[in-house]
């Protein structure tokens, strides 16, 4: 089990104070993606770049994909510049990954398909008991990685204080991901903002 996996998880299962979105949901996975390959040493921070390790592969094929799509040419990439990237499309694809595990072989309505994710019963996309409870497991263990990373998209609804016990690597990522979910709103905003100016323009007289 990854991080990205068991926040896909704690998104579905724990409630949020907002719904969550599905582009918040993409950069945060890309966050729990860069922090497992940190503790995997297949990468390391100097400064705010993403610099190529030697670790092996983790055998997980979701994060062995995230570690084969570094950029292996100086000067790097930025953390940011990871999340944004990598973390394109990147809710819809473990999703994905999560429905062609469903033992049923009947199609489910996609709980993403609308921009945010559905977490009603018949939306939810379902996996092997042993991997949702490790989730659980960990979410009840308060384990702060997971605990911050959720506590960025929201979640819980009540308000938690800051993990504590991270590594200073894994804090400058967490914090690179509160950044970009607080730009990704900004612009969502000023989106909202100009649509509605639009609208005014065509209902005036």
């Amino acid at each position: 089990m990854t991080t990205a996996r068991d926040l896909l998880f704690v998104s579905l299962d724990v409630p949020s104070a907002r719904p969550v979105e599905r582009g918040d949901l993409s950069l945060a996975l890309a966050g729990a993606e860069l922090v497992d390959l940190l503790d995997a040493g297949a990468v390391a921070l100097d400064g705010d770049r993403v610099v190529p390790g030697t670790g092996a592969p983790t055998g997980d094929g979701p994060l062995d994909e995230a570690g084969a799509a570094l950029v292996r040419q100086e000067p790097y990439e930025s953390v940011e510049d990871w999340l944004w990237r990598r973390g394109d499309g990147l809710a819809a694809a473990y999703a994905a990954g999560l429905e062609a595990e469903e033992r049923s072989g009947r199609p489910r309505r996609s709980w993403l398909a609308r921009g945010r994710a559905d977490t009603s019963a018949s939306a939810q996309p379902s996996a092997d008991a042993p991997d949702r409870r490790h989730a659980a497991d960990r979410w009840a263990a308060r384990e702060p990685v997971l605990v911050g990373l959720a506590a960025a998209l929201g979640i819980p609804e009540e308000a938690a204080g800051e993990p504590e016990g991270l590594a200073d690597d894994t804090e400058a990522v967490l914090a690179a991901v509160h950044g970009a979910l607080t730009e990704l709103e900004a612009v969502r905003q000023r989106r909202r903002i100009e649509d509605a100016a639009f609208d005014n323009v065509w209902r005036a007289p």
